[in-house]
């Protein structure tokens, strides 16, 4: 009898088509799209790469950190450092931003990853803050209050506004996808079964001869790569930071939990659920000033009770959808069978 173990199902292959077809679509965004839309894709894009890797970090490492905001704000002095005082075009400051960042990781997991459970929580938003104030001491960048970036640094990207903007918009979709891309094909090596396994018993993953600080040291440097990233491609497209805006905990903490949580996490698909319903409801409920921040919270708890797996969590549960292949099935092939 022959078996064979297979990821895809009928459902993936439908999400994959309309995966490529969206891709596609939104690749050409810069045809049908004005400069305000571009401007709302490229920061969608942001926050499903931060949730995503937030996500890897917390749904399959269980490292539940609430200081991710270091590495957005890192990654972004960092763009700011190479570009003015080294010279170095900004677009290729963004890769050398995220390595840097992912030295950086390692002292930084050396430390927190001496705490456990709530206390690695609030050590890693202590590390973000010491960021925070080491980056208002920067006076060559502007010190408390910040700084931009020259004119002719924003001149050098591309000849036109038309054409910055077109060029900062596909690097920020080439960047999720390629973050969410590599997700997927992480989580279907043995690697990734090793996150699960970690995920689910950790115990029992230590018994089973599974690293299990390796691999969770493993995953926060690649996630502190990646944030740092995201977080120069942000401040690349404000042209300015200050040290408030890029260690800000509300935007690149609170609301990357807050999307991951009640789009699914521990889900692929759930950032992505999650970035559209916060999209959705920023977009109704901006106006309404601090009641936007409580309907937020609102939205999350209701959520929370009704589907404790968030909403990805809930739709697989009673439709068995899949849009990325992760579940390993095996397959009899019965026609081997019938030939025995």
């Amino acid at each position: 009898m022959s078996v064979r173990v297979v990821f895809a199902s009928r459902s993936s292959r439908v999400g994959a088509a309309l995966c490529a077809a969206g891709f596609v679509a939104l690749v050409a965004a810069p045809m049908w799209g004005g400069r305000d839309d571009l401007q709302l894709l490229s920061e969608i894009y942001a926050y499903v790469a931060l949730a995503s890797l937030w996500n890897l970090l917390a749904g399959y490492a269980g490292l539940v950190s609430v200081g991710q905001e270091a590495y957005v704000g890192l990654g972004a002095y960092l763009l700011f450092a190479f570009a003015i005082l080294g010279g170095i075009s900004p677009l290729w400051a963004i890769p050398l931003a995220g390595a840097v960042a992912a030295g950086v990781a390692i002292p930084v997991a050396a430390l927190v990853f001496r705490l456990r459970g709530h206390y690695f929580a609030i050590g890693t938003w202590i590390v973000a803050e010491v960021f925070r104030l080491l980056a208002s001491q920067v006076a060559v960048l502007g010190g408390g209050s910040g700084t931009s970036l020259p004119a002719a640094m924003i001149i050098g990207i591309a000849p036109s506004r038309q054409a910055r903007d077109f060029l900062e918009y596909w690097i920020a979709l080439a960047l999720v996808a390629a973050i969410v891309a590599f997700i997927v094909l992480l989580l279907r090596s043995r690697y990734g079964l090793a996150l699960k396994a970690i995920r689910d018993n950790e115990l029992a993953a230590r018994c089973n001869g599974i690293d299990v600080t390796r691999t969770k040291v493993l995953v926060y440097i690649v996630t502190a790569f990646g944030t740092a990233m995201i977080g120069a491609q942000i401040f690349l497209q404000k042209l300015r930071i200050s040290p408030d805006a890029a260690f800000s905990v509300n935007d690149w903490t609170a609301f990357v939990i807050f999307i991951t949580v009640i789009g699914g996490i521990g889900r692929i698909e759930g950032p992505i659920i999650g970035t559209v319903v916060f999209f959705l409801l920023r977009q109704t409920l901006a106006d309404l000033g601090t009641l936007y921040l409580m309907m937020l919270g609102l939205v999350a708890i209701l959520v929370m009770l009704a589907a404790p797996k968030g909403i990805w969590g809930l739709i697989v549960e009673r439709l068995g959808w899949q849009v990325f292949p992760l579940e390993r099935r095996v397959v009899f092939d019965e026609r081997s069978a019938a030939a025995e």
